[in-house]
């Protein structure tokens, strides 16, 4: 019996060992946890440099590469050969006028027409027109331009647009060469009459200076001048430059008597809200900039 419960014992001992054993080794299973290192995978985290790739930001330089191109703000526009219809009297050197030698136009609106179209890439179409009626015509885009020596006004201003003046003029009382006197005495005497060209500053100068009575207004001053020759008129009031054009083209046959204004500002003429006009003032300050304006006046007498 003793040797049975011994046995029992024995039994139950070895059992109690193999619990305890058992019960060991679950906890030894604990490492697992230790597997944290797959969360030291954070690393993932670490990958924040993937957003230092804001660099991205810094590309702000191509933004920068834009004040390099500043120098295209001083380019012309470019009108890509457009035809501009340009009217023109042809009686009115030096601006524009039919040479007698060549029988061709010229002057310096052709010259400088061509200049300004040069640079914007136009092609001016000269048109013949009457100066009676153009600035209606000019109003109603008849035409894309008008160069001919043309005062800038406020009346004017008023039914057409006016590029930037070109030149600053005055006004002069043209006479024959054997013409005696002053300007003076020339208003005194009641008998001299004195021609201009309707619808122009000089027509309005001319009322100025004497009784209406006394003054005679022509189609063109072509036909003025004619009748200053031909003794039909003793004085002509016309833009200082123009006396000089004619003068050139009769040779000592006329002279200027005196000044009568001196601050008349000349300019092109375009429709009402053409974008032309700022196109042309681009060209004109271009033209300022590197002498070639100042050139061209030089040139057709517009300036000494």
């Amino acid at each position: 019996m003793r040797k049975k419960v011994f046995l029992a014992l024995l039994v139950l001992a070895a059992l109690l060992a193999l619990a305890a054993c058992g019960s060991k080794a679950t906890p030894t299973a604990a490492p697992q946890p230790t597997e944290a290192p797959a969360a030291t995978q954070a690393p993932a985290a670490t990958e924040a440099p993937a957003a230092t790739e804001a660099p991205a930001a810094t590309e702000a330089p191509a933004a920068t590469e834009a004040p390099t191109e500043a120098p295209t703000t001083g380019k012309l526009p470019d009108l890509g050969g457009k035809h501009i219809t340009v009217a023109v009297e042809n009686a009115y050197p030096p601006f524009n006028f039919i040479n007698k030698d060549t029988g061709k136009p010229e002057g310096w609106d052709y010259d400088t027409v061509r200049e300004i179209c040069k640079r914007l890439d136009c092609v001016p179409e000269f048109k013949e027109a009457a100066w009676d009626g153009i600035f209606p015509a000019m109003q109603a885009g008849e035409y894309d331009m008008l160069a001919d020596g043309v005062t800038i006004t406020p009346e004017r201003a008023k039914i057409v647009d006016f590029s930037e003046p070109y030149v600053t003029i005055g006004q002069v009382l043209l006479v024959r060469a054997d013409e005696q006197g002053t300007v003076d005495s020339f208003k005194a005497d009641p008998n001299k009459l004195v021609g201009t060209q309707i619808g122009t500053t000089n027509e309005i100068v001319a009322k100025k200076n004497f009784p209406e009575d006394r003054v005679k207004s022509f189609d063109d001053f072509g036909g003025a001048i004619m009748a200053l020759l031909s003794g039909d008129v003793d004085g002509v009031v016309i833009d200082n430059v123009t006396a000089s054009g004619f003068m050139k083209e009769n040779k000592g046959k006329l002279k200027i008597l005196g000044q009568l204004t001196s601050d008349e500002q000349l300019g092109f003429v375009f429709p009402p809200g053409s974008p032309l006009k700022d196109a042309v003032n681009a060209a004109l300050e271009s033209m300022k900039a590197d002498g070639t304006l100042q050139a061209l006046n030089k040139k057709w007498g517009l300036t000494q």
